[in-house]
């Protein structure tokens, strides 16, 4: 199977695994539980979409079916901030629900929107290194607006654990795709330009 199999439809029950707990905790008159069944539940759909609309080759490759599972039950540790906002009827203030909304937009508008430019850009220009629009100035824009998105579903828990999963993703996971993909880019003309005027994943720091 396809390795997006796994992450398609991890991230396509999510809405309905939220919905669940809401309904073991009966948290129906949560607002936070509420919001974050928005942020999150809508952020498995669109990534579904996406998937099918504008593919990232880098999840067509086969893997094997005992990687699958695991990748499956990897991502479910994204899950245990909804489990603890319904499971301690966690009441974000309004303050912070509206903050992690506005996190949210940016880094679905990043994320989505640099993908669908690495899309367009090899299929039109195969081997061309893309340097221009949302990749002008950082090489990860779609890594970055992925950690905004996690980061919003991270901090409407009010907890410590969401955030310390989040960074852990990030170090042992994204990282290490990143100064790969470094490594692969490393012989297209060009390349080394950029790397000196752009920043690997956070804009202005790193």
């Amino acid at each position: 199977m396809k390795q997006k199999f796994f992450i398609d439809t991890n991230k396509g029950v999510t809405a309905i695994i939220i919905l669940i707990m809401m309904a073991v905790f009966n948290q129906w008159n949560n607002s936070t539980a509420w919001i974050y069944l928005a942020l999150h539940g809508t952020y498995g759909i669109l990534w579904v979409l996406k998937s099918n609309i504008f593919p990232d080759q880098s999840w067509e490759q086969k893997v094997s079916l005992g990687f699958g599972v695991v990748s499956w039950l990897a991502l479910c540790l994204y899950w245990t901030a909804p489990w603890i906002i319904t499971s301690q009827a966690v009441q974000a203030p309004a303050w912070l629900q509206a903050f992690c909304i506005s996190l949210f937009a940016l880094g679905l508008f990043l994320h989505f929107a640099s993908d669908m430019q690495k899309h367009a850009s090899l299929k039109l220009n195969p081997g061309v290194l893309i340097t221009d629009g949302l990749f002008s100035r950082l090489r990860n824009p779609n890594y970055f607006g992925e950690l905004l998105i996690y980061l919003s579903f991270s901090l409407l828990a009010r907890h410590w654990l969401p955030v310390a999963i989040l960074l852990v993703w990030v170090l042992f996971y994204w990282l290490p795709r990143m100064r790969q993909k470094d490594q692969v880019l490393s012989g297209l003309i060009g390349f080394a330009d950029y790397k000196a005027r752009s920043k690997l994943f956070i804009p202005f720091l790193f």
